[in-house]
């Protein structure tokens, strides 16, 4: 029986019908390379709001698959950024209130 009779398409479609011809679209490795490949060939523009919250989505991303190390050290780079944002934020709270109060 051919797969086009279970409902299986019988070429691949998409990034394995192109680029990555000969490997299995059911295994899990080559369905991360495929989209390691999309988001490489993705190019969005870093200049725009939308753009920058693509790049953190992006890390988040990473940083969700990664283990010992590398993580920590993902979470301590976040920790760090927040930080800055909130003593941004405090600061910019106190200056306001002594502005309007002196």
């Amino acid at each position: 029986m051919s797969r086009a009779e279970h409902g299986e398409p019988d070429e691949p479609a998409g990034r394995f019908a192109d680029d990555l011809i000969g490997l299995d679209p059911q295994d899990p490795e080559a369905q991360a390379f495929a989209a390691h490949l999309d988001r490489m060939q993705h190019c969005g523009s870093r200049a725009t709001v939308e753009g920058m919250l693509q790049g953190v989505g992006d890390f988040a991303q990473s940083a969700n698959r990664l283990r010992g190390e590398r993580r920590l050290l993902a979470v301590v780079v976040v920790t760090l950024i927040l930080l800055g944002v909130a003593f941004t934020i405090w600061n910019a709270l106190v200056f306001m209130v002594a502005a309007f109060s002196g």
